[in-house]
C-alpha cells in the first residue's frame, strides 16, 4: 500500500539573518585577521543563501544579528556554550517550531489531530526526553495512546527514513494516519574559531521544521494536491566513509565535510538513481521533477551535471536554499511543498545525502 502525503506544513524561527550579516558575525567569532575575514565573506557570499532563520536571534537592534546565546570569544569561553547549554536551548525551542509545522500540515490535509494514529519525529541536532514527540501530543491534542517513533542523528536525509517508517505503518494497517515531523536547530552548533569544516558548516546550516501527514493512498476528499510515495531506496556510496561525519563534542556537534563530497556524489548519483528506477519502466530522462536536498551549491551543481539536468530542474532546491539555508532533515519537505504548490509534474525523484556517505532517494507522483 503506497503512502500518500496529504498535507505538508513548514515553520521557521521568528527571526532570520541576512547572509552578509552572518559573515560579519562569523568573522568576529572566528577571531580572524583582516585577510581571513575576506575569505569568510567570500564563502558566505558564494553559499547560494540570502537569509536563514535561527532560534538564537532576537529583535534586531543597531546590529542585524542581535543575540546573546553565543558570547564573544574569550580565554574562558574560547569554544562557546557547552553541549549541555546547547541541548537546554534545543529543549526550549524545538517543540514550538515543530508544533507550528505539524499544525499547518494537519490543516493543509484537513485531518483532525484526533485521527492521527502514529507520530514519527526526526531530528539530528538535539536530544531531550521527554521530547518533541510528547510535546506534540499535548500541543496538538493527539490521542495519548498514539504510537510514537523517533528517528535520530541520521543527518540531512532523515526525513526519508521517517517517511519509510510511516510507509511501513500504513502497509501493515491501511487505516493508519501517520504524522511525520522533522525539526532541526542547526544554528545551536555554531563553532568558534577558524577552520574549513567549521566555516562551511557555519555558512550553510539553519533552523526549521517541516511536517507531513499521510494515509494509505490519496483520500477522495483531500483539500488539495498530494504526493504518492511510490518507492524508496538507499545507497551507501563506496570509498566515502570519511567524507562526511557528524559527531558530538563538548561544545556542540561537529560537522566534517570533505571537499570530495561533490565529486563522490557526481560519480555515484546516476547509478543510484538508475538502480532505484529499475523495474519501473522509467529512466532518469523520464523524470519530470527533481527534489534534491541543497547541502550546498556545489552539491546541487554536481548532481545537476551528473544527471545532465537543465538549470531549471533544481530551481526549487536553490530557492529553498536561498530563502532558508540548509535546515538538515526538514529541508526536503520544504522543497516538496514548494513543488506541489507550484503544480509539479510527475514522476518526481527526491534525494538527500548524509554521513556514510549515504544517499536516500524516493520516487513520488503528484495527485
Amino acid at each position: 500500500m503506497s503512502l500518500a502525503i496529504l498535507g505538508i506544513g513548514t515553520a521557521t524561527p521568528t527571526h532570520s539573518i541576512r547572509q552578509s550579516d552572518a559573515a560579519v558575525l562569523a568573522a568576529t567569532f572566528a577571531g580572524v585577521e583582516a585577510g581571513e575575514g575576506r575569505t569568510i565573506s567570500s564563502l558566505y557570499r558564494n553559499s547560494g543563501i540570502v537569509a536563514r532563520g535561527s532560534v538564537v536571534l532576537g529583535d534586531p537592534g543597531p546590529e542585524a544579528y542581535a543575540q546573546t546565546f553565543f558570547p564573544p570569544p574569550s580565554p574562558g569561553a574560547a569554544d562557546g556554550p557547552t553541549t549541555a547549554a546547547r541541548m537546554l536551548r534545543y529543549a526550549e525551542e524545538a517543540g514550538p517550531l515543530a508544533l507550528a509545522a505539524a499544525g499547518r500540515a494537519l490543516e493543509s490535509a484537513a485531518i483532525a489531530a484526533a485521527s492521527v494514529t502514529h507520530l514519527v519525529t526526526c531530528s539530528c541536532t538535539g536530544f531531550a526526553s521527554p521530547g518533541v514527540d510528547v510535546g506534540l501530543v499535548a500541543g496538538l491534542g493527539l490521542p495519548p495512546t498514539i504510537a510514537r517513533t523517533h528517528v535520530g542523528f541520521m543527518g540531512c536525509h532523515g526525513a526519508f527514513n521517517a517517511l519509510r517508517v510511516a510507509e511501513a505503518f500504513v502497509a501493515a494497517r491501511p487505516a493508519s494516519v501517520p504524522l511525520v515531523v522533522c525539526v532541526e536547530l542547526c544554528s545551536l552548533h555554531f563553532r568558534y574559531g577558524p577552520g574549513s569544516d567549521a566555516g562551511v558548516a557555519n555558512a550553510l546550516f539553519a533552523d526549521g521544521a517541516a511536517a507531513g501527514v499521510g494515509s494509505a493512498g490519496a483520500r477522495e476528499r483531500r483539500p488539495g494536491p498530494a504526493w504518492i510515495l511510490r518507492r524508496q531506496w538507499s545507497a551507501i556510496l563506496p570509498d566515502s566513509l570519511d567524507d562526511m561525519a557528524w559527531t558530538i563534542g563538548d561544545h556542540g556537534y561537529r560537522m566534517h565535510l570533505s571537499s570530495a563530497v561533490p565529486a563522490a556524489l557526481g560519480q555515484h548519483v546516476p547509478g543510484a538513481v538508475a538502480a532505484g528506477l529499475d523495474g519501473t519502466g522509467l529512466a532518469a530522462a523520464d523524470v519530470a521533477t527533481w527534489a534534491v536536498h541543497p547541502g550546498g551549491p556545489r552539491i546541487l551543481s554536481a548532481v545537476e551535471e551528473a544527471l545532465g539536468l537543465p538549470p531549471a530542474a533544481l530551481a526549487a532546491s536553490r530557492e529553498v536554499l536561498a530563502s532558508h539555508g540548509n535546515m538538515s532533515s526538514a529541508t526536503i519537505l520544504f522543497i516538496l511543498d514548494r513543488l506541489l504548490r507550484g503544480g509539479a509534474a510527475g514522476p518526481c525523484v527526491a534525494m538527500a545525502f548524509g554521513p556514510g556517505l549515504t544517499a536516500e532517494l524516493a520516487l513520488l507522483d503528484p495527485v
